[in-house]
């Protein structure tokens, strides 16, 4: 493969496009919904900890994950607005896209803790039952973040923050270097394996265990029974659409990638990849997604989080109701006073 300094800035041109403009739009209602929906279920989810509740344990650090990635969308709103230019320098490129991939991956693989947690529970529920504590929980959630953001860290270590940001020849994209390079053409194919098929595995055998135990209980109600096949099909769900086109195209770029002779421009890379960019790109959107249906799913699902988000904003209104009574209170009786 013959790779050169200088054919990364003209690989592949990126100019004004409508996709730009799409793209904008779909970051901007994904930071509105996404923040808005998170802050909604913030409260009721923190109850269930309170109570040592271990769905509403994964979903706190779900949510916060959300959050981390949610506060940094302005930036990737801001670059796309800009035409694909990323005025704010090297380093801001790499924490935004150190977030975006930190929080695909986190909620990736919380996902799979849930799914698994379900499992156990309806599969082996006595078995079980003693192993399932608090502790454990949070040991999970501690686990998958250290692991991710550890994983990332030596990523923008060994690449020395070049490969995320392209500045030559004033080409100032931000994760849209091309060609791609040989140490990140491998590190997606693992990412592939082991941050996407291996967890899809994972989520596919606990759920269709889950579906075949609830199927053969005489116990359960119907609502039950719905309950949880929705909360199966939801998940599968997420990675089907916010997931799956990502790591599909993904593969498919650092295979093509591998198996080309001529990577210089106007080879056959640089016309694929000139191809599968609006897709690519389009692909990145869908996946920012999960921060908005994350929330709305097990929302929906859980009896605890959507009981407790009532209570919660019940006591909301019922204060705020109080607190202008009062007012509407000290003000008559600062009336009286002066008259």
């Amino acid at each position: 493969m013959n790779i050169t300094a200088n054919n990364s800035a003209v690989c592949v041109k990126i100019g004004k496009s409508a996709i730009s403009d799409l793209l904008m739009s779909v970051y901007i209602l994904v930071f509105i919904f996404g923040l808005i929906f998170n802050v909604l279920t913030l409260g009721p989810i923190w109850q269930q900890v309170r109570r040592q509740n271990i769905l509403g344990i994964f979903l706190l650090n779900l949510s916060l994950s959300d959050f981390l990635y949610i506060f940094t969308m302005p930036l990737w709103i801001n670059y796309y607005n800009q035409d694909h230019h990323w005025r704010l320098g090297v380093m801001s490129c790499s924490i935004a896209g150190f977030f975006y991939y930190s929080n695909m991956y986190i909620s990736i693989y919380l996902l799979c803790c849930i799914s698994v947690d379900r499992c156990l529970v309806v599969t082996f529920p006595l078995r079980f039952k003693a192993h399932r504590t608090s502790h454990y929980a949070w040991a999970q959630c501690v686990g998958v973040y250290v692991v991710v953001v550890v994983m990332h860290i030596m990523v923008l270590i060994h690449d020395n923050l070049t490969d995320a940001h392209d500045d030559m020849n004033s080409n100032d994209r931000c994760y849209e270097t091309y060609p791609m390079q040989p140490p990140v053409a491998l590190f997606n194919l693992i990412r592939v394996a082991i941050c996407f098929l291996l967890p899809l595995l994972v989520l596919t055998v606990s759920y269709w265990r889950v579906l075949a135990t609830v199927g053969q209980s005489p116990g359960l109600s119907r609502q039950a029974k719905r309950k949880v096949r929705l909360l199966s099909y939801g998940v599968i769900g997420i990675f089907s659409i916010c997931f799956a086109p990502y790591h599909i195209l993904l593969l498919i770029r650092s295979l093509v990638f591998y198996y080309s002779e001529d990577t210089l421009p106007g080879g056959s890379y640089c016309q694929f990849e000139e191809t599968m960019h609006f897709f690519f790109s389009c692909t990145l959107a869908l996946s920012s997604l999960n921060c908005v249906v994350d929330p709305v799913l097990y929302a929906l699902v859980s009896n605890g989080v959507r009981e407790e988000a009532k209570l919660f904003w019940q006591r909301h209104r019922r204060t705020q109701a109080e607190s202008c009574t009062l007012a509407s209170s000290n003000r008559g009786k600062s009336n009286n006073n002066l008259i």
